[in-house]
């Protein structure tokens, strides 16, 4: 039987204090004895001495017992904390093994009615082909089928199996499963097609991650598929895996060495992990594979320009220039000239991107602050002018004022008369 007293509860109950014998522990025992003996309680209150009493006997066994186990016969004080201490981490750690218990068997009377809600049930119907998988969730492999079940009423009706699988007990829909026969070999093409559709209803979902998951069966059915490589890129990509996702992608660029596609998505997951550098060399691969795409050779400009290569960064975005320029890749080439010193260049960039689109305001802005590193006074207030008529900067504005305040001033002709 448990004990409900720690030896400092007992102590207490006992009004006995440390330290002690077994010789006072049975004094006590006799003097709470005269105290509390049923014989003497008031009318009524027999019942409560005769529990109290009880609880005096079983406080003073304990400390009787402990007593006699310790040095001496002699109980001190510091054997009294540290026995209580014991005792209460003992209560501390039998509750707390109870309590999780108690939650693994709710959780599994919840799973219970979650999953099978038909086990107390006999079955409706037999069952023909005892093994199975489920389409919506191939992962759980290969189950069998204890039984099929009905649930509503007239044009209701929903058919349902109870079928044991790795995971344990699922009922899903009848309809779901796909019965399997083991005298014939399952093709890898069939499993990848199964994991396929099961992972584009996961990210349907906005589920990523278990899309992955399914993916990575799909994978292992056929490593070289370059549809599998690449939807497994882009589910790691978006379940924020990214270690992962350049593995994938990796492997993908390694089967799929024509097109620039898995580059440029190794571009980017690189970018996203930090790795710039990477993430550089995937770009040049993805433009050395489509040399016609200006948008490939402008994001190897941009990469190349954090990594202070200037020389590189102009190459690539003047290469972007001649295929097919466009507003941001010659703004990024007028930082590249400025960056490297070359105020012409990035003042003819710049300008470009003005002519391309007269309504950017980024464009003008860029204008008239590389004509403010010019002698050009007047093409560069007239560059600011443009910039406000599209809306107001403060730099921009700044830039006016103080071009406008360093401009020589002319005498009229009657003050110079």
């Amino acid at each position: 039987m448990p004990r409900i007293l720690d030896v400092e509860q007992a102590m207490l109950l006992l009004e006995l204090e440390a330290p002690f014998d077994q010789r006072r522990v049975q004094l006590a025992r006799r003097r709470m004895a005269k105290r509390w003996h049923p014989d003497v309680a008031p009318p009524g209150r027999q019942h409560e001495h005769q529990r109290h009493l009880q609880a005096i006997n079983e406080a003073a066994d304990q400390l009787e017992e402990l007593a006699e186990g310790s040095r001496g016969g002699r109980v001190t004080r510091n054997a009294v904390k540290v026995s209580a201490a014991a005792t209460r981490k003992a209560r501390e750690d039998a509750g707390r093994r109870a309590y999780e218990a108690e939650q693994r068997e709710r959780q599994r009377a919840e799973e219970r009615a979650r999953y099978d809600p038909f086990g107390s049930r006999v079955p409706d119907h037999s069952v023909v082909h005892r093994y199975a998988r489920c389409v919506s969730y191939p992962e759980w492999g290969v189950g069998t089928v204890s039984g099929i079940y009905f649930s509503g009423d007239e044009d209701d009706v929903q058919q349902w199996a109870r079928v044991l699988f790795s995971v344990g007990v699922r009922t899903v829909p009848a309809g779901s499963l796909q019965f399997v026969d083991f005298s014939k070999p399952d093709p890898s093409a069939d499993r990848v097609q199964r994991f396929m559709t099961a992972a584009q209803h996961a990210l349907a979902d906005g589920d990523a991650e278990l899309a992955a998951q399914r993916l990575v069966y799909a994978r292992d059915a056929e490593p070289t598929n370059p549809a599998v490589l690449r939807l497994l890129t882009a589910a790691f990509w978006q379940a924020g895996n990214l270690p992962a996702a350049a593995r994938a992608v990796r492997d993908w660029s390694r089967v799929d060495t024509d097109r620039p596609t898995p580059e440029r998505f190794a571009s980017r997951i690189y970018e996203d992990m930090g790795a710039v550098d990477l993430a550089a060399d995937a770009a040049a691969r993805a433009a050395d594979r489509a040399p016609g795409d200006a948008s490939a050779w402008e994001r190897l400009g941009r990469l190349r320009l954090r990594l202070m290569d200037r020389s590189g960064a102009i190459s690539a975005l003047e290469h972007a220039k001649l295929i097919g320029p466009s507003v941001e890749g010659l703004l990024d080439l007028a930082l590249a000239h400025h960056l490297a010193g070359d105020v012409g260049a990035e003042v003819s960039a710049a300008h470009a991107a003005t002519v391309l689109d007269p309504g950017s305001p980024a464009a003008w802005a860029s204008y008239a602050h590389a004509l403010a590193r010019t002698d050009r006074i007047s093409e560069c207030s007239e560059a600011c002018r443009r910039r406000l008529e599209l809306g107001d900067d403060l730099e921009v504005r700044d830039l006016l004022d103080r071009i406008r305040a360093s401009a020589p001033r002319s005498l009229s002709e009657r003050s110079a008369a």
